[in-house]
């Protein structure tokens, strides 16, 4: 595939880069198991290394950011996924054989399929967990054998160019490199002729991304979010529920794509669930908007945005419930949103139709279940769906009745740690999936092989020309119920 650059495409620095990476990956050819295990030991230790750099370049871009989050989430997860595919390539790289079914099963016929490396592949991570969804699809890519270009997001610049200075340190710029920039270099590095290209952000965006990709056939894998609800069954523990929707929705404040959007619960719990969520904040925040344990909204647009959600919701009849103390318990200055929820909303607020990502959390009080299997089903396909409950039959009944990119049963999220699970949406929450052996599928190609027997197959059949009777019957004897 030619990569000349064209009038309106790419700079020649990412051409350049592409070309150098496309350039090895050929003179090299497929990749052994143990340079496959060396660059993956290498983001390992650049992660180990480097955690409390990386911490504080997160921190000084999001303004309020703990590093115990940034560990948590965005570096351990990374580090066990490539510890995962470290641990397991070798398998994952045999090649799998296969039975043939009649006519092709002879005597000295084999099939085989190899899983091979797609080539180089392309990475747009985004700002709410730069370094996790970064590294994490990283280690899929680098245990398939591809080189990778990374363009992580110019919305988090400290940590971007940290990690381009890690990276450069750690990898010649033909195995994996990163690209940093602002929107004009995002549109040309997705228009870049890639052999993959992985993008992760919001469904918007993701659209122009395939559109772009789509010019050059170049194939993608989407992660996009959207809004996840979380389901209470009556025989659920609310204690366990408030504490665990909690913990997964202000993790970050609220700016993660599998964090609880909405939640249905039962009517006559409202009023409890309410006061158990003060209390739960209480205990786990104490002292907003000074509490170091939270997490700012990562830049001024984003704060404005939450505070127009909360005024149309206001504005629509919502009735929406400060959770941390006092009603003022927010800091403009500092971006810190208190978290609230939002009761009597309805579909034509902003809250129930766009992906909420900050510390606002819509309750929508239901009798009977199917009302919230119905709600779910009116909007477009989330990323993950939570229920919580006892009742194996009810559990059923909602997983059989909606769906989803993922599930967690009386949890949230945690299925993305789930490693050995592929991680990934459907529909409008995004296409394809990644993550430990469905992550290295996903950037190798399935290559068919089939070793012809030292039998004359066509001549047994008759099937070269002039065609006659002994076709004639062969294919009659075939086709046949």
């Amino acid at each position: 595939m030619s990569t000349q650059p064209a009038p309106h495409e790419p700079q020649p620095d990412l051409v350049r880069l592409l070309d150098l990476q496309r350039a090895a990956q050929l003179a090299q050819g497929e990749p052994p198991a143990r340079v496959r295990i060396d660059r993956i030991d290498r983001c390992i230790d650049l992660l180990v290394a480097h955690r409390n750099e990386l911490c504080e370049a997160v921190a000084c871009d999001f303004g309020q950011r703990p590093a115990a989050i940034t560990r948590s989430m965005d570096i351990l997860p990374s580090v066990l996924a490539l510890k995962h595919a470290r641990r397991n390539l070798r398998r994952w790289m045999r090649p799998e054989r296969r039975g043939l079914q009649f006519p092709l099963r002879l005597p000295g016929t084999r099939a085989r399929i190899m899983y091979q490396p797609l080539g180089v592949v392309g990475i747009i991570s985004p700002w709410n967990f730069p370094i996790g969804l970064c590294f994490d699809p990283l280690a899929s890519v680098l245990a398939a054998g591809n080189r990778c270009l990374i363009k992580p997001s110019e919305l988090t610049p400290q940590t971007s160019a940290l990690m381009q200075r890690l990276v450069a340190a750690s990898f010649d710029a033909a195995e994996v490199a990163v690209v940093t920039g602002g929107r004009d270099v995002g549109e040309r590095f997705a228009a870049l002729p890639f052999d993959h290209l992985l993008f992760t952000g919001s469904p918007a965006v993701g659209r122009r991304v395939m559109a772009a990709a789509a010019e050059r056939l170049v194939p993608v894998t989407l992660e996009l979010g959207g809004k996840c609800p979380v389901v209470v069954g009556r025989s659920a523990d609310l204690t366990a529920v408030v504490d665990r929707v909690l913990t997964g929705k202000l993790a970050n404040a609220g700016q993660v794509c599998l964090a609880p959007d909405h939640v249905y619960l039962p009517r006559e719990w409202l009023e409890d669930f309410v006061g158990r969520a003060r209390a739960w904040v209480a205990r786990a925040y104490p002292g907003l908007p000074d509490n170091g344990d939270y997490t700012s909204i990562v830049n001024a647009r984003h704060y404005e945005r939450l505070e127009a959600l909360v005024a149309d919701a206001i504005n629509k009849g919502a009735h929406v419930v400060p959770v941390a103390g006092a009603g003022d318990s927010c800091s403009r200055q500092r971006r810190l949103f208190a978290p609230q929820l939002v009761l009597n909303a309805s579909d034509d607020m902003r809250i129930m139709r766009e992906e909420i990502f900050g510390p606002l959390l819509p309750v929508l009080a239901y009798d009977r279940l199917d009302e919230a299997i119905a709600g779910i089903n009116t909007r477009p396909r989330p990323l993950a769906l939570y229920y919580f409950g006892k009742d194996i039959r009810e559990q059923r009944h909602v997983l059989t009745h909606t769906l989803s990119g993922g599930v967690t049963v009386n949890d949230v999220a945690m299925h993305y740690l789930a490693e050995e699970l592929p991680f990934g949406g459907v529909g409008e929450s995004g296409m394809g999936a990644y993550h430990g052996e469905h992550g290295f599928r996903r950037f190798s190609h399935a290559r068919s092989v089939l070793e012809q027997s030292r039998f004359d197959l066509a001549g047994l059949a008759g099937s070269r020309p002039p065609y006659g009777k002994r076709l004639a019957r062969s294919l009659a004897w075939l086709i046949r119920r």
